[in-house]
């Protein structure tokens, strides 16, 4: 299951993961907002959280890796597919990475390598993803891994006192060949 790109290794959480994730992201209000997970500020907090990963490493479709920075070998955040239709052939992609990581392309190289992973290891036939409309970052992301513009639910999330919506986008197989 591990994964490796030019300037990151995707591997299973481990629980020495614990300080980096607390450093990086999971303690960070805005960053969990982002994808509606909650905030977590102790290390006994992280290791409940790491406790849910890695036990769940024993389903058969259980597809959740820590984004390892190669050239410090720190955690820097996470990608997963949280959402697996082994019927249909489809999954929907989740991901994180810490705020001083970002716009780097890193995410976009983490992303890009599940969605390979998915085609080839997997067996899908389309990779789905979504994010709120707030998160800008996050759609460029999206547009750089070639996902195509499915639709919104509008009005999808109330946060800090408005409404946001949803915005989803989907990739097949085909269309990610063609990017190669």
């Amino acid at each position: 299951m591990q994964i490796e790109t030019e300037r990151l290794v995707l591997r299973k959480f481990q629980y020495t993961d614990d300080e980096d994730m607390l450093k990086y992201w999971v303690s960070d209000p805005e960053i969990q907002s982002m994808y509606s997970e909650p905030v977590y500020t102790t290390k006994q907090d992280v290791k409940e959280l790491l406790d849910k990963y890695i036990s769940a490493y024993e389903k058969d479709n259980y597809y959740r890796w820590a984004i390892i920075l190669k050239e410090t070998g720190e955690c820097i955040g996470q990608i997963a597919y949280f959402l697996v239709d082994n019927n249909n052939h489809f999954a929907e992609i989740e991901y994180c990475i810490g705020r001083h990581f970002q716009r780097k392309g890193l995410a976009t190289e983490a992303t890009k390598a599940i969605i390979h992973y998915g085609f080839y290891k997997m067996n899908l036939h389309k990779v789905q993803i979504c994010h709120k409309s707030i998160n800008i970052p996050s759609r460029k992301v999206i547009e750089k891994c070639g996902f195509v513009y499915e639709g919104t639910l509008r009005d999808f999330f109330y946060m800090d006192g408005r409404y946001v919506d949803r915005l989803y986008y989907s990739i097949l197989k085909n269309e990610f060949i063609g990017l190669k």
